[in-house]
């Protein structure tokens, strides 16, 4: 595919409470083997895109240890490469440290590399999405960038704060705004666009000028509804199928449940389509006699002696005698101690419970056990 693959971070909206302390949101573990990142990568190696850039906010030894030099995904260093980048200047306040300010201090790559298209994605959507699709369209629909969107009915309770859309009969974008949970049925965003390699970087260029806490998506509403209108064709590229963005503590439990469901699943998981991660040859899980698991996803390497309801366990995770795990997520290498209770509760790496009889939060608000914690 002649298309230069630009994976951008979440903008400060989108907050994982207490995960995204100790890693960057994209390094976040995911449904018990997976990383929030793993998706739209893989999007863009399945689609044959063999040169791809990795940007991040901030604190990259997670990501860049998880991605390593893109072998995992199919990204033959021969022909292609993954870069991770960041922006090496020093911020004076979060607000600067946007996607426009961390691509045009990593411009040079950008500029280097040969393929005449860009297509641009942040990495806590996930979906699954062949962007030859995309491209084809793009370059047949004539026009100067192209936005990919998804069709919902669930937007007074899903996609708060995400971009919301809409277009004519001929499928231009005629305006875009913040989904504020109004109304059910919205065209969201997916925050991946398609564009010449020139288009881009006029783009970013204007970004920068307009102003220094700008990020690409701002400017982009200039050209759809704002003071640019009209000087850019800019259409709309409909995906079906399971979409989900991360970009709150809620929104990943809520998502990592619905997807224990296999025919949720099966919209996000394809067959010909894998999804790759770093892969970990440990040992299949060990159930005890008098285990009991239902209605849960369980990763390799894990063991389990108590029961296990409704939950997510990752790899190397250890559930003692006794102990009751229901409607939560158990980050790998976590320890849940004999007897423990918890219901509602996110529990990350390499966390020991063991002198706590129970845990509960709720749905809307579950509980979260810090990385390394001794409870």
């Amino acid at each position: 595919m002649k298309a230069l693959g630009i994976i951008t971070f979440e903008d400060n909206s989108a907050v994982i409470k207490g995960l995204d302390d100790p890693r960057p949101v994209p390094a976040i573990a995911f449904l018990g083997r997976y990383r929030i990142i793993d998706f739209v990568l893989s999007n863009m190696t399945n689609s044959g895109i063999d040169n791809v850039q990795v940007y991040c906010k901030e604190k990259p030894r997670n990501l860049i240890e998880h991605l390593g030099s893109g072998t995992n995904y199919n990204i033959n260093s021969k022909r292609g490469k993954l870069r991770v980048l960041y922006g090496e200047k020093t911020f004076t306040s979060p607000i600067y440290n946007t996607d426009v300010q961390n691509i045009l201090l990593n411009r040079q790559y950008i500029e280097e590399d040969k393929n005449e298209y860009i297509i641009m994605a942040p990495s806590y959507f996930i979906y699954s999405l062949d962007y030859n699709y995309v491209l084809d369209a793009h370059k047949e629909s004539g026009a100067d960038i192209t936005m990919v969107y998804t069709q919902v009915d669930t937007a007074k309770e899903s996609f708060i704060g995400c971009d919301v859309i809409t277009t004519d009969r001929d499928k231009n974008v005629t305006s875009i705004d913040k989904n504020r949970g109004t109304a059910k049925d919205k065209k969201v965003s997916l925050e991946c666009y398609v564009m010449t390699k020139a288009v881009f970087l006029k783009l970013v260029e204007e970004a920068k000028k307009t102003s220094e806490i700008y990020w690409f998506k701002n400017i982009l509403a200039d050209y759809i509804s704002g003071p640019e209108a009209g000087k850019l064709v800019i259409k709309g590229y409909a995906v079906k199928g399971f979409v989900a963005c991360i970009n709150s503590l809620q929104e990943y439990y809520k998502v990592s449940m619905s997807l224990r469901d296999r025919s949720t699943a099966s919209g996000l998981f394809k067959a010909g389509w894998p999804v790759y991660t770093q892969t970990n040859d440990s040992e299949p899980t060990f159930y005890s006699e008098n285990s009991k698991v239902t209605g849960s996803i369980v990763a390799n390497g894990s063991s389990i002696k108590g029961t296990v309801k409704n939950s997510i366990i990752s790899r190397g995770v250890t559930i003692g005698e006794g102990a009751v795990v229901e409607n939560s997520i158990i980050l790998p290498h976590s320890y849940i101690g004999a007897g423990s209770e918890l219901n509602c509760v996110v529990v990350d790496k390499y966390a020991h419970i063991h002198h706590m009889k129970k845990l509960a939060g709720t749905p809307d608000d579950p509980l979260v056990i810090e990385r390394k914690a001794n409870i």
